[in-house]
Protein backbone atom coordinates (compact mmCIF):
# COMPACT_ATOMS: atom_id res chain seq x y z
CA UNK A 1 0.00 0.00 0.00
CA UNK A 2 1.26 3.77 -0.78
CA UNK A 3 2.16 5.98 2.11
CA UNK A 4 -0.21 9.22 1.51
CA UNK A 5 3.28 10.69 0.51
CA UNK A 6 3.69 8.46 -2.39
CA UNK A 7 0.01 8.88 -3.48
CA UNK A 8 0.54 12.69 -3.44
CA UNK A 9 3.50 11.77 -5.84
CA UNK A 10 1.96 9.71 -8.08
CA UNK A 11 -1.46 11.58 -8.26
CA UNK A 12 0.78 15.05 -9.24
CA UNK A 13 2.92 13.22 -12.05
CA UNK A 14 -0.23 12.27 -13.90
CA UNK A 15 -2.12 15.57 -12.75
CA UNK A 16 0.68 17.89 -14.24
CA UNK A 17 -0.08 17.02 -17.61
CA UNK A 18 -2.02 19.33 -19.67
CA UNK A 19 -6.25 19.41 -19.01
CA UNK A 20 -6.74 22.02 -21.69
CA UNK A 21 -6.27 23.19 -24.95
CA UNK A 22 -3.85 25.96 -25.66
CA UNK A 23 -6.26 28.61 -27.04
CA UNK A 24 -8.11 31.10 -26.52
CA UNK A 25 -5.03 31.44 -24.27
CA UNK A 26 -6.60 34.14 -22.19
CA UNK A 27 -9.67 31.39 -21.13
CA UNK A 28 -7.10 28.63 -20.54
CA UNK A 29 -3.78 30.38 -18.94
CA UNK A 30 -5.76 31.63 -15.46
CA UNK A 31 -6.96 27.79 -15.63
CA UNK A 32 -3.19 26.76 -15.84
CA UNK A 33 -1.76 29.62 -13.50
CA UNK A 34 -3.90 28.25 -10.67
CA UNK A 35 -3.38 24.27 -11.34
CA UNK A 36 0.49 25.40 -10.97
CA UNK A 37 0.61 26.81 -7.84
CA UNK A 38 -0.10 24.23 -5.58
CA UNK A 39 -2.22 22.86 -3.18
CA UNK A 40 -2.29 19.30 -0.78
CA UNK A 41 -4.27 17.88 -3.40
CA UNK A 42 -6.06 16.37 -0.41
CA UNK A 43 -9.29 15.68 -1.76
CA UNK A 44 -8.07 13.25 -4.75
CA UNK A 45 -5.42 11.41 -2.56
CA UNK A 46 -8.52 10.69 -0.39
CA UNK A 47 -10.06 9.09 -3.31
CA UNK A 48 -7.50 7.16 -4.04
CA UNK A 49 -7.12 6.44 -0.48
CA UNK A 50 -10.84 5.18 0.16
CA UNK A 51 -9.94 3.08 -3.37
CA UNK A 52 -6.94 1.27 -1.64
CA UNK A 53 -8.26 0.76 1.55
CA UNK A 54 -10.25 -2.09 0.28
CA UNK A 55 -8.15 -3.05 -3.25
CA UNK A 56 -5.82 -1.77 -5.53
CA UNK A 57 -6.20 1.26 -6.86
CA UNK A 58 -7.74 0.62 -9.83
CA UNK A 59 -7.34 3.31 -13.26
CA UNK A 60 -10.89 5.15 -12.92
CA UNK A 61 -10.04 5.77 -9.56
CA UNK A 62 -7.06 8.31 -11.32
CA UNK A 63 -10.08 9.37 -13.78
CA UNK A 64 -12.20 10.30 -10.58
CA UNK A 65 -9.36 11.94 -8.36
CA UNK A 66 -8.53 14.01 -11.10
CA UNK A 67 -12.25 15.75 -11.72
CA UNK A 68 -12.10 16.20 -8.06
CA UNK A 69 -9.43 17.86 -8.26
CA UNK A 70 -10.64 19.83 -10.75
CA UNK A 71 -14.03 20.98 -9.06
CA UNK A 72 -12.11 21.84 -5.49
CA UNK A 73 -10.18 24.74 -7.70
CA UNK A 74 -13.07 25.03 -9.71
CA UNK A 75 -14.64 26.18 -6.23
CA UNK A 76 -11.78 27.84 -4.69
CA UNK A 77 -11.13 30.29 -7.80
CA UNK A 78 -15.13 31.68 -7.33
CA UNK A 79 -14.45 31.64 -3.81
CA UNK A 80 -11.90 33.76 -4.04
CA UNK A 81 -14.03 35.75 -6.18
CA UNK A 82 -16.78 35.81 -3.85
CA UNK A 83 -14.57 36.78 -0.39
CA UNK A 84 -12.35 39.29 -2.10
CA UNK A 85 -9.06 37.29 -1.20
CA UNK A 86 -6.27 38.76 -2.62
CA UNK A 87 -3.67 35.52 -1.96
CA UNK A 88 -4.60 32.02 -2.21
CA UNK A 89 -1.50 29.63 -1.69
CA UNK A 90 0.91 32.48 -1.31
CA UNK A 91 0.13 33.44 -4.70
CA UNK A 92 -1.76 36.10 -6.75
CA UNK A 93 -5.71 34.71 -6.76
CA UNK A 94 -6.99 34.71 -10.77
CA UNK A 95 -9.32 37.39 -10.30
CA UNK A 96 -6.42 39.53 -8.76
CA UNK A 97 -4.10 38.53 -11.80
CA UNK A 98 -6.29 38.54 -14.53
CA UNK A 99 -9.67 39.97 -14.10
CA UNK A 100 -13.37 38.93 -12.63
CA UNK A 101 -14.88 38.14 -15.40
CA UNK A 102 -12.15 35.85 -16.87
CA UNK A 103 -11.67 34.00 -13.45
CA UNK A 104 -15.46 33.22 -13.57
CA UNK A 105 -15.20 31.86 -17.02
CA UNK A 106 -11.83 29.97 -16.26
CA UNK A 107 -13.27 28.44 -13.29
CA UNK A 108 -16.43 27.50 -15.02
CA UNK A 109 -14.53 25.67 -17.60
CA UNK A 110 -12.83 24.03 -14.93
CA UNK A 111 -16.12 22.16 -14.12
CA UNK A 112 -16.47 21.36 -17.13
CA UNK A 113 -13.55 19.62 -17.76
CA UNK A 114 -13.95 18.01 -14.68
CA UNK A 115 -17.30 16.21 -16.05
CA UNK A 116 -14.66 15.04 -19.12
CA UNK A 117 -12.57 12.99 -16.64
CA UNK A 118 -15.67 11.64 -14.80
CA UNK A 119 -16.83 10.06 -18.61
CA UNK A 120 -13.39 8.09 -18.49
CA UNK A 121 -14.70 6.01 -16.34
CA UNK A 122 -15.75 2.51 -17.23
CA UNK A 123 -16.22 0.70 -14.76
CA UNK A 124 -20.32 -0.62 -13.63
CA UNK A 125 -20.21 2.20 -10.99
CA UNK A 126 -19.82 5.49 -12.67
CA UNK A 127 -23.87 6.02 -12.40
CA UNK A 128 -23.59 5.89 -8.71
CA UNK A 129 -20.73 7.99 -8.78
CA UNK A 130 -22.15 10.36 -11.00
CA UNK A 131 -24.76 10.69 -8.19
CA UNK A 132 -23.33 11.00 -5.46
CA UNK A 133 -20.41 13.58 -7.24
CA UNK A 134 -23.50 15.72 -8.15
CA UNK A 135 -25.46 15.73 -5.00
CA UNK A 136 -21.63 16.65 -3.50
CA UNK A 137 -21.36 19.78 -6.07
CA UNK A 138 -24.92 21.00 -4.86
CA UNK A 139 -24.17 20.70 -1.43
CA UNK A 140 -20.85 22.55 -1.97
CA UNK A 141 -22.59 25.40 -3.48
CA UNK A 142 -25.51 25.59 -0.67
CA UNK A 143 -22.89 25.60 1.58
CA UNK A 144 -20.86 28.61 0.30
CA UNK A 145 -24.14 30.39 0.00
CA UNK A 146 -25.46 29.58 3.85
CA UNK A 147 -21.67 31.08 4.26
CA UNK A 148 -22.47 34.34 2.44
CA UNK A 149 -26.32 34.74 3.64
CA UNK A 150 -24.20 34.36 7.67
CA UNK A 151 -22.72 38.01 6.75
CA UNK A 152 -26.11 39.16 6.25
CA UNK A 153 -27.64 38.00 9.88
CA UNK A 154 -26.47 39.71 13.35
CA UNK A 155 -26.93 36.29 15.25
CA UNK A 156 -25.88 32.16 14.01
CA UNK A 157 -25.61 29.30 16.12
CA UNK A 158 -22.77 27.08 16.40
CA UNK A 159 -24.91 24.31 15.04
CA UNK A 160 -25.97 26.43 12.04
CA UNK A 161 -22.29 27.18 11.11
CA UNK A 162 -21.51 23.53 11.75
CA UNK A 163 -23.81 22.72 9.10
CA UNK A 164 -22.86 25.24 6.94
CA UNK A 165 -18.80 23.67 7.05
CA UNK A 166 -20.45 20.53 6.78
CA UNK A 167 -21.97 21.27 3.47
CA UNK A 168 -19.13 24.01 2.39
CA UNK A 169 -15.97 21.85 3.34
CA UNK A 170 -16.77 17.97 4.84
CA UNK A 171 -19.36 16.50 2.43
CA UNK A 172 -16.26 16.89 -0.58
CA UNK A 173 -13.76 15.04 1.46
CA UNK A 174 -16.28 12.21 2.76
CA UNK A 175 -17.69 11.78 -0.71
CA UNK A 176 -14.53 11.39 -2.22
CA UNK A 177 -13.39 8.62 -0.21
CA UNK A 178 -16.88 7.32 -0.49
CA UNK A 179 -16.35 7.37 -4.38
CA UNK A 180 -13.12 5.77 -4.25
CA UNK A 181 -14.12 3.02 -2.11
CA UNK A 182 -17.14 2.49 -4.34
CA UNK A 183 -14.52 1.59 -7.05
CA UNK A 184 -12.43 -0.37 -4.49
CA UNK A 185 -16.03 -2.78 -4.36
CA UNK A 186 -16.45 -1.51 -0.67
CA UNK A 187 -19.66 -2.74 1.09
CA UNK A 188 -22.28 -0.08 1.91
CA UNK A 189 -21.62 -0.45 5.60
CA UNK A 190 -18.08 0.13 4.88
CA UNK A 191 -19.36 3.27 2.53
CA UNK A 192 -21.31 4.83 5.06
CA UNK A 193 -18.58 4.50 7.86
CA UNK A 194 -15.49 5.52 5.50
CA UNK A 195 -17.93 9.02 4.61
CA UNK A 196 -18.90 9.68 8.52
CA UNK A 197 -15.25 9.09 9.16
CA UNK A 198 -14.77 11.74 5.88
CA UNK A 199 -17.71 14.32 7.41
CA UNK A 200 -16.03 14.29 10.97
CA UNK A 201 -12.67 15.07 10.17
CA UNK A 202 -13.79 17.42 7.21
CA UNK A 203 -15.47 19.57 10.13
CA UNK A 204 -12.58 19.09 12.25
CA UNK A 205 -10.11 20.46 9.48
CA UNK A 206 -12.31 23.86 8.93
CA UNK A 207 -12.17 24.08 12.31
CA UNK A 208 -8.26 23.96 12.28
CA UNK A 209 -8.69 26.34 9.11
CA UNK A 210 -10.57 28.90 10.85
CA UNK A 211 -8.29 28.73 13.68
CA UNK A 212 -5.34 29.08 11.43
CA UNK A 213 -6.83 32.06 9.80
CA UNK A 214 -6.79 34.00 12.83
CA UNK A 215 -3.66 32.58 14.99
CA UNK A 216 -1.88 31.36 12.11
CA UNK A 217 1.85 32.08 10.69
CA UNK A 218 0.99 33.58 7.23
CA UNK A 219 4.13 32.66 5.94
CA UNK A 220 3.40 28.94 6.89
CA UNK A 221 -0.12 29.75 5.85
CA UNK A 222 0.07 30.83 2.42
CA UNK A 223 -3.09 33.80 3.21
CA UNK A 224 -3.59 36.91 4.38
CA UNK A 225 -4.01 36.14 8.32
CA UNK A 226 -7.15 37.78 9.56
CA UNK A 227 -9.21 37.81 6.35
CA UNK A 228 -12.42 36.26 8.13
CA UNK A 229 -12.11 38.55 10.18
CA UNK A 230 -12.09 41.85 7.65
CA UNK A 231 -14.68 40.02 5.82
CA UNK A 232 -17.22 39.82 9.00
CA UNK A 233 -17.22 35.87 8.78
CA UNK A 234 -19.32 33.76 11.04
CA UNK A 235 -16.89 31.59 12.22
CA UNK A 236 -16.39 29.57 15.56
CA UNK A 237 -14.57 31.55 16.93
CA UNK A 238 -16.67 34.88 16.57
CA UNK A 239 -19.87 33.00 17.65
CA UNK A 240 -18.42 31.14 20.48
CA UNK A 241 -16.82 34.93 21.98
CA UNK A 242 -20.14 36.34 21.00
CA UNK A 243 -21.72 33.78 23.85
CA UNK A 244 -18.88 33.28 26.25
CA UNK A 245 -17.31 36.95 26.31
CA UNK A 246 -18.77 39.59 29.02
CA UNK A 247 -20.56 42.17 28.64
CA UNK A 248 -18.37 44.61 27.55
CA UNK A 249 -16.07 42.94 25.18
CA UNK A 250 -19.07 41.34 23.28
CA UNK A 251 -20.11 45.37 22.72
CA UNK A 252 -16.53 45.95 21.36
CA UNK A 253 -16.71 42.73 19.59
CA UNK A 254 -19.98 44.01 17.75
CA UNK A 255 -18.36 47.68 17.00
CA UNK A 256 -15.26 45.87 15.74
CA UNK A 257 -17.67 44.18 13.04
CA UNK A 258 -18.52 47.66 12.13
CA UNK A 259 -14.68 48.85 11.33
CA UNK A 260 -12.72 48.31 8.28
CA UNK A 261 -9.38 50.35 9.69
CA UNK A 262 -6.24 48.47 9.98
CA UNK A 263 -6.31 47.89 13.52
CA UNK A 264 -9.52 45.93 13.58
CA UNK A 265 -7.85 42.39 13.48
CA UNK A 266 -5.38 43.05 16.02
CA UNK A 267 -8.28 44.32 18.31
CA UNK A 268 -10.38 41.56 17.65
CA UNK A 269 -7.57 38.94 18.54
CA UNK A 270 -7.36 40.37 21.99
CA UNK A 271 -10.92 39.66 22.69
CA UNK A 272 -10.62 36.17 21.09
CA UNK A 273 -7.49 35.18 23.32
CA UNK A 274 -9.09 37.39 26.63
CA UNK A 275 -12.21 34.70 25.77
CA UNK A 276 -10.04 31.73 25.25
CA UNK A 277 -11.15 30.82 22.06
CA UNK A 278 -8.27 29.60 21.14
CA UNK A 279 -8.05 26.91 23.80
CA UNK A 280 -11.59 26.26 23.23
CA UNK A 281 -10.69 25.89 19.50
CA UNK A 282 -8.70 23.22 20.36
CA UNK A 283 -10.81 20.89 22.35
CA UNK A 284 -13.94 21.23 19.57
CA UNK A 285 -11.74 20.16 16.95
CA UNK A 286 -10.80 17.10 18.82
CA UNK A 287 -14.36 16.59 19.72
CA UNK A 288 -14.58 15.87 15.79
CA UNK A 289 -11.69 14.15 15.34
CA UNK A 290 -12.66 10.99 17.84
CA UNK A 291 -15.70 10.68 16.27
CA UNK A 292 -13.77 10.74 12.93
CA UNK A 293 -11.62 8.08 14.54
CA UNK A 294 -14.44 5.91 15.88
CA UNK A 295 -16.03 5.48 12.43
CA UNK A 296 -12.72 4.22 10.71
CA UNK A 297 -12.36 2.09 13.18
CA UNK A 298 -15.92 0.13 12.56
CA UNK A 299 -14.65 -0.55 8.84
CA UNK A 300 -14.72 -3.81 8.26
CA UNK A 301 -10.94 -4.19 6.70
CA UNK A 302 -7.82 -5.40 8.87
CA UNK A 303 -6.03 -2.72 10.57
CA UNK A 304 -3.01 -2.30 8.78
CA UNK A 305 -5.08 -1.03 6.10
CA UNK A 306 -6.55 1.94 7.77
CA UNK A 307 -3.01 2.76 8.64
CA UNK A 308 -2.29 5.53 5.87
CA UNK A 309 -6.12 7.11 6.88
CA UNK A 310 -5.13 7.19 10.44
CA UNK A 311 -1.60 8.71 9.71
CA UNK A 312 -3.66 11.41 7.30
CA UNK A 313 -6.09 12.28 10.06
CA UNK A 314 -3.46 13.57 12.59
CA UNK A 315 -1.30 15.22 9.72
CA UNK A 316 -4.60 17.44 8.76
CA UNK A 317 -5.49 18.13 12.31
CA UNK A 318 -2.22 18.95 13.47
CA UNK A 319 -0.77 20.99 11.09
CA UNK A 320 0.29 25.13 10.80
CA UNK A 321 -0.47 25.12 7.37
Amino acid sequence: MYSFKALVEKFSEGFASAHFPEAPATLYDPCNYFLTIGGKRIRPILCLMGNELFNDIDKDAYQLATAIELFHNFTLIHDDIMDAAALRRGMETVHTKYNTNTAILSGDVMMIQAYEYLNKINGPYLQRILRIFNATAKEVCEGQQIDMDFEQKDRVSLDDYIHMITLKTSVLLAASLEMGAIIGGASEGNCRHLYEFGKNLGIAFQIQDDYLDAFGDPIKFGKEVGGDIRQNKKTFLLLHTLEVAPEEQRDQLLQLMKDQSSEKVQKVLQIYKACGVDAWANTLKEQYLQIAMKHLEDIAVVSSRKQALKELANFLIQRDV
